[in-house]
């Protein structure tokens, strides 16, 4: 292996707390019924009401995944009178869902 390719390497591999930080990340896309909310939201925001008739899961699971979600910096919300709509407020993710979508069907291919 060339010496300077051998050093890049080493440069350019994160620390252990950033690649710890990567892993958390994309552990997110793990589960189907994130990735549905996920995909609901980039539609634009929506109350927990209007998630659960569209995706069809209980109150109960939406919250759960969607507190995920939240701690993973993944989406936000807001309040308007007794209702709470909730949005994607890290814009990379519509990215990384379109490239995982794209990447896929062109497998199909």
């Amino acid at each position: 292996m060339d010496t300077n390719v051998k050093y890049k390497v080493k440069d350019f591999i994160p620390s252990e707390t950033v690649l710890a930080e990567i892993a958390s990340f994309f552990n997110v896309f793990s589960d189907i019924t994130r990735i549905k909310i996920i995909i609901c939201l980039a539609l634009g925001e929506m109350c927990v009401n209007d998630m659960v008739n569209n995706l069809g899961i209980n109150q109960s699971t939406l919250s759960h995944q969607l507190k995920l979600l939240r701690d993973a910096k993944i989406v936000s919300f807001r309040r308007e009178g007794k209702h709470i709509f909730y949005y994607i407020s890290n814009r990379h993710v519509e990215d990384i869902m379109l490239t995982g979508a794209l990447n896929l069907e062109g497998q199909k291919a």
